[in-house]
């Protein structure tokens, strides 16, 4: 804890020490971006991650990747990462998602069952320069637009959307307690209901019905069948792989070192169901490659549960940021996920077996993302608000909003070089994007299509 101070007076020191670090770092000087001398290959930095990630996968990454200049960008946060280090910073440090593009945002379900919207993906996560998440984000909008057809005005304007709801949230979460912005959350029903068009609120009804229906029991229908009268996992390689003897004796030891992270009381709840079966799977962009088991459970009266038990690799932050205090990869993950978000799954672990780290959580619990593709440039500026507002609420959980707040004032200075910066680096996403696409043609590296 800290020393006792007069709340209000710690605000206003702390707005003024803000307003102080515009003289060190100006807010104009956030709209900067050039690529070095220096600056390493593209294609050289992803071969380098390849070398820990199955090798039969690599191709696949590679092939989700090359679709678009968009999923390139999802897929890459390491060559982004070593390019924000060389960007300004006023050197405040909160816990950050380290991926916060803007489909790493989404709908799920707390342990009370409520829909909340929030930050969803913390692979990368630890703590960071909070201008990090931003500029990502930020930058996803500029490729995303492009992506969908949009013009680089309307990417641009959710920028500056983007940004003035983080400021304007953060000057808001500076006036709160700190357990009042603990508690703080974006519901669902509140999302809809401030929808400003009925446009905009008919689209946001459509994905939240779509992600009520992504339970354990749909998926029960969509990924198992029964055989031999045994339910099990339906097997599409190289997507979905059914395991040998020795990779379920695995699945099985990460699970009982799972179990131990675990308080008491979940591990009641998880006790009460069994193992049924279990596959690798192939999830996201990015993460293609690393290993990542989905375990089917089931209680007595038959009532499902899927498990997702994910490799977890050092964050490509740690190079930049400073290394992660935890030794498990996988509890870095869990332990910065339940810093950002504002409910976490009631299932949250990790564990590590046999030289690898891994987080636990479950593979569908009524979670939902957009859809970038035949957005509006509506639609999306009104996305890229509630992006913004979700990421400042987040870093607040860690950091100090009024500082933040100091810093930002009241004026878009700061808005206009974040979408300086976006449109700059969205520029350089596709020089990196035509590089690699070059090297998948001329055979320096192989990728698969379609999968």
């Amino acid at each position: 804890m800290r020393p006792a101070v007069t709340s209000r007076r710690g605000r206003v020191e702390l707005q003024a020490a803000g307003r102080e670090l515009r003289t060190r770092c100006p807010r104009s000087s956030h709209g900067s971006w050039r690529p070095p001398d220096d600056r390493p290959d593209p294609v050289e930095l992803l071969e380098a991650s390849n070398q820990t990630r199955l090798p039969d996968l690599v191709p696949v990454r590679y092939g989700r990747m090359l679709e678009s200049p968009f999923t390139f960008y999802r897929g890459a946060p390491l060559v982004m990462a070593g390019d924000l280090s060389r960007t300004p910073s006023t050197g405040i440090k909160v816990q950050i998602c380290g991926d916060a593009h803007l489909l790493n945002f989404g709908t799920f379900a707390t342990p009370e069952r409520n829909m909340v919207f929030d930050v969803n993906d913390f692979d990368e996560t630890q703590a960071g320069p909070w201008e990090w998440d931003l500029k990502r984000l930020a930058a996803s909008l500029v490729v995303a637009a492009r992506t969908s057809g949009l013009t680089d005005a309307d990417g641009v304007d959710a920028v500056h959307r983007c940004s003035a709801e983080y400021r304007s949230d953060m000057s808001a979460l500076a006036a709160l307690s700190s357990f009042e912005v603990w508690h703080s959350r974006i519901d669902v029903d509140a999302v809809i209901a401030a929808a400003p068009t009925k446009q905009t609120k008919t689209v946001v009804k459509e994905t939240v019905a779509k992600a009520r229906q992504r339970t354990s029991m749909q998926a029960l229908s969509k990924l198992t069948t029964v055989r031999d009268g045994r339910r099990v996992i339906i097997e599409d390689p190289p997507l979905v792989v059914r395991l040998g003897d020795e990779q379920l004796e695995q699945a099985f030891r990460f699970a009982k070192a799972y179990r131990a992270t675990l308080e008491p009381d979940r591990r009641l709840l998880l006790d009460r169901y069994e193992f049924v079966d279990a596959a690798l799977k192939v999830v996201g962009v990015g993460s293609v490659g690393t290993r990542c088991f989905v375990v089917l459970l089931a209680s007595a009266d038959l009532d499902p549960l899927f498990l997702q038990i994910k490799e977890a690799q050092p964050s490509v932050l740690s190079s930049y940021a400073g290394r992660s205090p935890y030794r498990n990869q996988g509890q870095r993950v869990a332990v910065g996920q339940r810093i950002m978000q504002a409910a976490s799954d009631v299932f949250l672990g990790w564990a590590r077996a046999d030289g690898f780290d891994t987080y636990v959580r479950q593979l569908r619990d009524m979670k939902g993302s957009a859809e970038i593709g035949g957005s509006n440039g509506r639609n999306l500026a009104d996305y890229a608000r509630l992006c913004g507002a979700t990421l400042a609420r987040a870093h607040a959980r860690s950091g100090d909003p009024a500082l933040l707040a100091g810093y930002f004032g009241s004026g878009a200075t700061f808005d206009d070089a974040l979408a300086k910066f976006a449109v700059a680096y969205a520029d350089q996403t596709e020089r990196d994007y035509e590089a690699f696409a070059r090297a998948v043609r001329t055979g320096r590296i192989k990728a698969v299509e379609g999968r």
